[in-house]
């Protein structure tokens, strides 16, 4: 990733005191440097119909090798933009190709499309003028925010397509153990939290990030609420896909073995 383009992104959202009430116009030299080292864009207008059939094209190259040796170079570089590639992929890999007026839903929980209401995706008929910056910025800076939004999808998984191979080290795979035993670790109650918290002595990380590495965990279907009571009041306001994870649930093993099992 080009230095220059990265601070030029980072500064668009972000100062020493958070967001920025008004980003800079997506005009100028700044822009124009970063857009030609692929980090910012002009605005994009697509339709869910496209983003669908685009989607069914890049999962005919992208496989689930591919982004699990991303997220596993993530995690001792610290590229924190290759993570949510895998979320992204296991999100879209079964997602048929339809229209968005294809199959209705009785109660529209993520989006008026059948088809990604039932794989929880938020998705529009179109999309008319988006702004994909501010979606780089996040997966940028914490690894994605907006991780189940049928638009970040396509364009995470378009930039990754665009990377080079991943080199996966004995740290990262040592850390990827780590996190599983953290995983293990945890007590029946204890919620995504105190996960957060056993992660921080693993992996080297901001709160923020870890927090969404376990988003990414739970959109791929790596740490999902089991069919078993809740052992404390409520979820988590915090979290999306983990809002309702407790230590009892553990981790999926089959997805585990699914993802990582060449790697381990």
């Amino acid at each position: 990733m080009d230095n220059k383009a990265k601070k030029i992104l980072m500064n668009t959202f972000w100062t020493s005191a958070g967001w920025k009430s008004s980003p800079a116009a997506f005009t100028g030299e700044d822009f124009d440097y970063a857009k030609s080292k692929g980090l910012m864009f002009d605005p994009v207008t697509i339709t869910h119909d496209e983003i669908v059939l685009r989607l069914h094209e890049l999962h005919q190259t992208i496989t689930k090798e591919r982004v699990a040796a991303a997220f596993l170079h993530s995690l001792s570089t610290k590229k924190v933009h290759l993570r949510s590639a895998l979320s992204s992929w296991a999100q879209t890999s079964a997602l048929p190709v339809h229209n968005y007026e294809q199959r209705s839903v009785v109660r529209p929980n993520y989006s008026s499309c059948g088809d990604c209401n039932f794989y929880r995706l938020m998705s529009d008929r179109e999309f008319i003028n988006n702004d994909l910056n501010v979606l780089n910025f996040e997966r940028v800076k914490w690894g994605g925010i907006r991780l189940n939004w049928l638009l970040y999808c396509w364009m995470d998984l378009e930039l990754l397509s665009k990377e080079e191979e991943f080199e996966v080290t004995a740290e990262d795979t040592a850390i990827l153990s780590g996190m599983l035993e953290a995983i293990r670790d945890c007590a029946d109650h204890e919620s995504a939290r105190m996960l957060e918290k056993r992660w921080k002595d693993v992996i080297p990380s901001s709160k923020n990030e870890r927090d969404v590495l376990m988003e990414i965990w739970g959109y791929a279907g790596l740490l999902v609420p089991r069919d078993t009571p809740r052992k404390r009041k409520g979820g988590s306001h915090d979290f999306n896909s983990m809002a309702e994870w407790q230590g009892e649930d553990g981790y999926s093993q089959e997805a585990v073995e699914l993802y990582f099992g060449a790697f381990l």
